[in-house]
């Protein structure tokens, strides 16, 4: 992989985002609608802050399956926002970054995403996911190009 290449040519664009008032109720859904570990959390097109499926596995916490604890739970779900829940000081990156950055930035913190921003607008994501994908794909690349 050429880490010189910028962050965009791996990057997810296509990036489902909520806004700081969406419920944990709307976070539950849309990670299991969508089988997605990451959620930016955007002011109008500010991003202000990130859920990821850790931080809302962290919040559900001591979960169980009386009805009484899932009356609770949803309870909890409904109401409570996003911003009383995500992570509001966040790296983040611009796309033209390369990713030998982006693996930087991974190395030294406990991240497993990184929003993409671009002049205060969010453009995508960078996740380890991305970084394995784009690793294995080169990879068969390179053994398509042997085998002829």
């Amino acid at each position: 992989m050429n880490l010189l290449k910028p962050i965009s040519s791996i990057m997810t664009k296509e990036v489902l985002t909520l806004a700081p008032t969406a419920t944990m109720m709307e976070v539950k859904h849309l990670f299991e609608k969508k089988n997605i570990h990451h959620i930016p959390i955007l002011n109008g097109e500010a991003l202000v802050g990130i859920i990821s499926k850790s931080d809302f596995l962290f919040f559900i916490h001591g979960y169980e399956t009386s009805l009484y604890e899932k009356l609770k739970d949803n309870i909890r779900l409904t109401s409570y926002t996003t911003d009383k829940v995500m992570i509001k000081d966040i790296a983040k990156l611009e796309s033209t970054d390369t990713i030998r950055a982006a693996l930087e930035v991974f190395k030294i913190n406990i991240l497993h995403a990184l929003p993409i921003v671009d002049e205060g607008k969010l453009v995508g994501i960078l996740t380890t996911h991305d970084i394995i994908k784009a690793l294995a794909e080169e990879s068969i690349s390179l053994e398509d190009y042997e085998e002829t």
